[in-house]
């Protein structure tokens, strides 16, 4: 259905190709993933198969690709659009009209559809992927997971035999993303759509994927083979994998029910590990004649999950009603606190109520599904949203009522679409830009951007960059002025498993600087690997507070896959795990 010969692409101006000598074919009814770090030039053969690339984008393709027999080069995207529908990473980007029901029909428009024909396909689309209930609604009133639900839809209604996707889950909850994953199953089994998916979040997609096709580094050739074999030799792997290298499993594990059957042996290394060092711990305190917890803890519990995090709320019960407070820091220590916080927002109860403290070294993810009010809390912080009740206060100052040049010192918040922050033509320019603003010595912010994502030049245009790029970017602006107080809303959506990693590690050096982070996030692992605290909101309220093995540990639709692999002991990531078997 889908043929690769070699395949190379060069963009005007680039010293070397980003793709080169791309040869694999995906027959019909195949879900393929396309894997590989961030900047390797995954969008780019996604594009190559719609016909963006070169007709839209420039540059130069070398080489043959076809899609159901008709070459994308003698094919411009109108007339692939008939076998060909595209979803890209931004779903909002995709949208061209106002309601779910108009949205569906405008493919088919273009197409010159007849009336009937449209009207018969917008209802089976409904009905394919769960939307009857929304097809009045107004694509601005929608959660995310149910854009990305009408964006799929809206490239369904045509017909087309190949769906490709761009990050299909990057900005889902996972139970939303488990939603959309299931409908790309439905349609690759029961009506043999052929898919061909980009996507960071491995953990989420690779036990549905028939072959990987995995893009090792920038102009490198592709490895193509079952992901069990990729995941082998592949330099970006999900959780799962990654335990299951550190474990010796073979073949490795690519579901945690897979990981769980073989995992026997290595809970009881782990047991005995956590059960020799708490022995010596107690033994060490009796001889000191001090008093100490670690004698009493539970096996298998590892020292990490029990990390100690700066003073704020103790754990609260996990349920709708409001959480009783818990013991608070005192005033002078507080960088921002929200007290009995509501929010309206387009008639709807955004925030109810909300309590919120955060001391100067604490990280704390914002966690709950679409629409539950993280991004709100954060827009409040910063003073984009103003209370409708309660109180926000920021450093001693009202985030709403300060002045942008006070606040910048305060607070920064890195947005869902990073873009909003950049403005200059070039790389370099912002990153100068944003050391005048801040005050900061020249050279600073580039060395940000340097530190999260190598290999950025300084030429390139912002718009130009993929959106793990555009997000290390934008991320290096906020930093520059090193604010006490950092937001960051989806810091992972489009990075690379390395990449993460050195945002954690970023991250975890502004905390023990004594910077305050809050994170809205999606990303478990992000949450398991650096968040003190985790706070769980539903519909605008706050349904659980506390440190973070607590909070991820007890619930199944948050918990990472190392804990639900190694449960009932409590292991949040592979480097805990790593570190007790030293």
């Amino acid at each position: 259905m889908i043929r690769f010969e070699d395949v190379s692409v060069t963009y005007d101006g680039a010293a070397g190709p980003t793709v080169a000598d791309v040869c694999f074919e995906v027959p019909e009814g195949e879900l393929v993933l396309l894997a590989g770090p961030s900047g390797v030039g995954k969008s780019t053969v996604l594009g190559a198969v719609s016909g963006l690339v070169p007709h839209f984008t420039g540059g130069t393709l070398r080489g043959r690709v076809t899609v159901a027999g008709r070459d994308t080069r003698t094919h411009r995207p109108r007339h692939l659009a008939d076998v060909v529908g595209t979803v890209g990473q931004d779903p909002l980007a995709h949208f061209v009209t106002d309601t779910v029901e108009d949205e569906l029909a405008y493919g088919m428009e273009s197409l010159g559809l007849a009336p009937e024909v449209m009207r018969r396909r917008v209802e089976e689309t409904l009905d394919l992927l769960g939307l009857a209930g929304l097809r009045d609604r107004p694509i601005a009133t929608l959660s995310g997971g149910q854009r990305q639900r009408v964006a799929i839809g809206s490239v369904l209604t045509p017909h087309p035999r190949v769906l490709v996707l761009d990050e299909p889950t990057s900005a889902l909850d996972p139970a939303a993303a488990e939603e959309v994953l299931a409908v790309v199953q439905r349609l690759v089994h029961d009506l043999g759509t052929t898919v061909l998916m980009a996507e960071h979040r491995l953990e989420r997609v690779i036990q549905y994927a028939d072959r990987v096709v995995l893009l090792p580094a920038p102009g490198a050739a592709p490895v193509v083979g079952p992901p069990a074999e990729v995941m082998a030799v592949s330099p970006v792997f999900p959780p799962v994998v990654d335990l299951g290298r550190l474990a010796g499993w073979s073949p490795l594990p690519l579901t945690v029910r897979d990981a769980r059957r073989r995992a026997a042996g290595l809970r009881t290394r782990l047991s005995a590990t956590t059960t020799t060092a708490t022995a010596t711990t107690a033994t060490a305190s009796t001889v000191t004649g001090t008093a100490t917890t670690a004698g009493t803890a539970s096996a298998g519990v590892p020292a990490q999950s029990r990390r100690p995090a700066p003073a704020g709320p103790a754990r609260r019960p996990f349920f709708r009603r409001r959480p009783s407070p818990g013991p608070v820091a005192p005033p002078a220590t507080r960088v921002a606190e929200v007290r009995a916080l509501s929010v309206r927002r387009d008639g709807v109860h955004a925030l109810r109520r909300v309590d919120l403290t955060v001391t100067p070294g604490e990280t704390v993810a914002l966690m709950g599904r679409n629409g539950a009010g993280k991004s709100t809390l954060l827009g409040s912080l910063v003073g984009l949203v103003a209370p409708g009740a309660g109180t926000v206060t920021v450093g001693g100052a009202v985030p709403h009522r300060a002045s942008p040049r006070e606040l910048v010192r305060k607070v920064g918040l890195v947005p869902q679409e990073p873009r909003d922050l950049l403005y200059a033509d070039t790389v370099a320019a912002e990153c100068a830009a944003a050391d005048r603003d801040a005050g900061a010595a020249p050279g600073t912010c580039r060395a940000l951007v340097s530190g999260l994502l190598p290999g950025i030049a300084d030429g390139t245009h912002p718009r130009d960059l993929s959106e793990g790029q555009c997000l290390a970017l934008a991320l290096a602006v906020v930093l520059t002025a090193r604010p006490p107080l950092l937001l960051l809303d989806e810091p992972t959506r489009g990075l690379d498993y390395a990449a993460k990693g050195r945002l954690v590690a970023v991250l975890r050096g502004l905390a023990a600087e004594g910077h305050a982070i809050v994170l809205a996030t999606h990303d478990v692992e992000l949450a398991a690997e650096l968040a003190h605290r985790v706070v769980l909101l539903a519909e605008g309220e706050v349904i659980a507070d506390g440190p973070t093995a607590e909070i991820v540990v007890s619930s199944p639709s948050f918990a990472p896959q190392v804990t639900k692999i190694l449960a009932p002991q409590r292991w949040l990531t592979v480097s805990e795990v790593r570190e007790a078997l030293a």
